[in-house]
């Protein structure tokens, strides 16, 4: 299996994939056309991406893709539609940066309280205010508030437990039994977290649903001078709505991710929240740490080989919860060569569509049972036909 590396990874996943037998590409510089060239020359069954955007045209490049993976959790970075439409599966790696994002999340936490880079910038440029920097508040008894609780928000409830602070929190998934089970104070919608937090930080997936999560109604019901971080995606947040609750009630920002960032990896930077005395930025540095970088590598390895052993795809993203099948046909049948074959040919011409299939085989492979979901008209003539076929033992046509 040829096995495509189109951003920076650890040198272990190339060592994992080359001792199970993938022939590996390491080619972490490719981006945008070269990135198409390359897989059309190449042609391979796998591609690996960290941030390297994934489009239409390079899934339109190399027909022998069968399988693309996000060495990380979100997976906007990819076309999921046209691997969709091109039955190409698409995995992440959830859950292995989410203590490294928990940190730097926290990181910016007392970054803002402590006003940590504005400390060392005076110090670099000549200046003493210990008057000045020694006037913050602390954490300890504030309250956090926590929006998404998937594997990074209950990594961030750990560490600011650890601060002693008290956590409100809200997610879809979230229930006022879990929150208890998790130690944190159940909140109804992201509205009223905000509205009783001292700490904002924001944990959701990057999706339709979420995009603009922080709008105006957001930072309206903030507590002035209360400080609010996001290091999950940028256009889950209303900048512009940001920038006026930094005016009219003072917030503090700190962000990891925001609206035109950098595509490369350094180089000259300018950006209209880089100059805002009450804002943080830093280098989308979220998942960048060695201990995370290694834990997605080994997970991006693993999930090729199961794939390349199996045929299974850990972690898949874009299988459908449930198909249009609204009939199912359950026959059993002596095993034997050719009998699905009369059985789906029978289905085929009735234009049964056939979008689920499990076939069990009994003891002593003699007999098994094949259960066919399929999305079409009922028609008994043709449950008779495949009653009638050879090596036919029973039918039997149910409604979904």
């Amino acid at each position: 299996m040829r096995v495509l590396l189109a951003d920076s990874l650890s040198e272990s996943v190339v060592d994992k994939l080359t001792f199970g037998e993938c022939i590996v590409d390491n080619r972490p510089e490719l981006k945008g056309e070269s990135l198409t060239e390359a897989l059309r020359a190449l042609q391979p069954q796998v591609l690996v991406v960290r941030s390297t955007k994934v489009t239409a045209a390079d899934f339109q490049a190399a027909k022998s893709l069968e399988l693309v993976v996000r060495a990380g959790a979100g997976y906007d970075n990819i076309d999921v539609s046209t691997a969709s439409g091109l039955g190409v599966f698409v995995a992440n790696c959830p859950g292995k940066n989410a203590a490294a994002v928990a940190e730097l999340t926290i990181g910016l936490l007392l970054s803002l309280d402590r006003s940590l880079p504005d400390n060392v910038s005076d110090a670099r440029n000549g200046m003493w205010n210990k008057e000045k920097y020694g006037e913050a508040n602390g954490v300890k008894g504030k309250t956090i508030g926590i929006i998404g609780l998937g594997s990074i928000g209950k990594e961030v409830i750990k560490r600011a437990k650890g601060l002693e602070m008290n956590i409100v929190a809200w997610s879809r998934s979230l229930t006022p039994e879990m929150a208890t089970e998790l130690g944190v104070q159940y909140k109804g919608s992201p509205i009223e977290v905000a509205s009783v937090s001292d700490v904002v930080t924001l944990h959701v997936a990057s999706s339709a649903g979420t995009k603009h999560l922080a709008n105006s109604e957001f930072f309206a019901s903030m507590k002035p001078g209360a400080f609010f971080i996001n290091t999950t995606r940028a256009d889950v947040v209303d900048e512009a709505a940001m920038l006026q609750c930094i005016a009219e009630k003072g917030i503090r920002v700190g962000l990891d991710v925001f609206s035109n960032e950098p595509a490369g990896k350094s180089g000259a930077f300018e950006h209209y929240l880089a100059n805002n005395s009450s804002v943080y930025l830093t280098h989308h540095i979220g998942a960048s740490t060695e201990q995370a970088q290694e834990a997605i590598a080994e997970e991006a390895g693993r999930i090729i080989l199961v794939y390349a052993q199996t045929g299974e795809v850990p972690n898949c993203v874009n299988l459908a919860k449930s198909s249009p099948a609204n009939h199912q046909l359950t026959v059993r049948h002596l095993d034997k060569v050719g009998v699905l074959a009369r059985i789906l040919k029978e289905m085929s011409i009735a234009s049964w569509n056939v979008q689920e299939m499990e076939n069990v085989v009994f003891d002593e492979a003699k007999a098994a049972c094949a259960y066919i979901r399929f999305d079409g008209l009922p028609d008994n003539e043709v449950v008779e036909k495949i009653a009638a076929l050879d090596d036919i033992l029973a039918v039997n046509l149910i409604q979904l």
